[in-house]
């Protein structure tokens, strides 16, 4: 188990997070570029200095303990085979370290290898590896040292994307075996939601945010989790079903007094070119600011009285005529917003 508050101070800059990770769960830590989050990685392997805090692992403070000397097992983000080595001696080289005799490490890195699909180039040298292989090849040799803390900085980050898809799978399975505390570095939602049991969301050097995947996703408290996970979301006042933002009153299923956060997801604005019939219990008229490719879909970035973001179809942009600085109408059903306390 990870207990630690991690303090590193840099000109111009502050990380100070708590950060506690039981044995046998997976936390991915999030956040935009510069947060503080390989920071935080770093400072745990002992590759960056604390300032203050602490980190004790089962108990045991570490903190002052050097890099080389902690049961730590990290995957780079680029990986760092040793290019001279081959596959079998790069996964024995930890071992090795530690002062496992030569036969016996080799011995070793050979199960790791056979478990993570690559008995088969156990001689090949990491320029001889795809994008894959060398993933998987670095994950063996973190796991062949027996760590007791597991850290991934960006691990599929290089990988195209049909190699992650396979590389996820293959890396989720080996996380669920792993009985240490194991943390994570992704700017990927997909890859914290596949992998983690926990999120913890690090913006300007501070946790704002930290639960379970699906509680995050769906009670997201700043801008960025909110763009992460595709939802709209803004702060208000509720008063019963009423939620007042700036400049528009919405109304929401859930009944709330006081400070809100409102969110719904780009998918439950329709739109209209003229003011549509019937009674829509949310409606305004917004214009439209551009209008982006978004997966199968299209993105309408919405101004006026609310800014929005509702996604269409392709016919739907064609046959409404979507285009930059034209009116349209939106309406928002109240079931399709979340009202949730501030």
């Amino acid at each position: 188990m990870i207990e630690s508050r991690l303090v590193v101070e840099r000109p111009g800059f502050r990380l100070d997070v708590e950060l506690d990770v039981a044995a046998g769960e997976v936390v991915a830590l999030l956040g935009p570029n510069g947060a503080g989050k390989t920071t935080a990685l770093r400072a745990l392997a002992g590759l960056v200095p604390v300032t203050g805090g602490h980190i004790r692992l089962d108990g045991e403070p570490i903190h002052d303990t050097p890099a080389d000397r902690r049961p730590v097992g990290m995957v780079f983000q680029d990986y760092l085979l040793f290019p001279h080595l081959s596959a079998l001696d790069n996964v024995a080289f930890g071992p090795r370290c530690h002062g496992t005799p030569k036969r016996r490490a080799r011995l070793l890195a050979a199960e790791w290898l056979e478990r993570v699909g690559l008995a088969g180039y156990a001689a090949a040298r990491p320029h001889e590896l795809s994008g894959g292989q060398a993933q998987r090849v670095a994950l063996a040799r973190a796991l062949a040292v027996r760590p007791r803390m597991l850290l991934l900085d960006e691990p599929l980050a290089a990988l195209d994307a049909h190699t992650r898809l396979d590389i996820r799978a293959r890396l989720h399975h080996h996380l669920r075996d792993f009985d240490g505390a194991a943390v994570l570095v992704t700017h990927d939602p997909l890859d914290a939601m596949v992998l983690a049991d926990r999120l913890v969301v690090v913006e300007d050097g501070a946790v704002v945010q930290q639960g379970p995947p699906p509680a995050v996703a769906r009670h997201p408290r700043t801008e960025y989790v909110a763009r992460l996970v595709g939802l709209n979301l803004y702060r208000g006042e509720a008063d019963g079903h009423a939620v007042r933002l700036e400049g528009i009153t919405l109304n929401t299923a859930e009944s709330h007094r006081g400070p809100v956060f409102l969110a719904f997801p780009p998918t439950a604005v329709a739109l209209y070119r003229t003011r549509p019939d019937g009674t829509p219990r949310n409606l305004w008229e917004a214009v439209i600011g551009g209008v982006e490719r978004h997966g199968d879909h299209a993105r309408v970035l919405l101004g006026g009285p609310l800014e929005a973001s509702a996604d269409v179809t392709a016919a739907a942009v064609a046959e409404l005529d979507l285009r930059p600085g034209e009116r349209v109408w939106a309406a928002l059903k109240a079931t399709e917003t979340h009202a949730y306390p501030a």
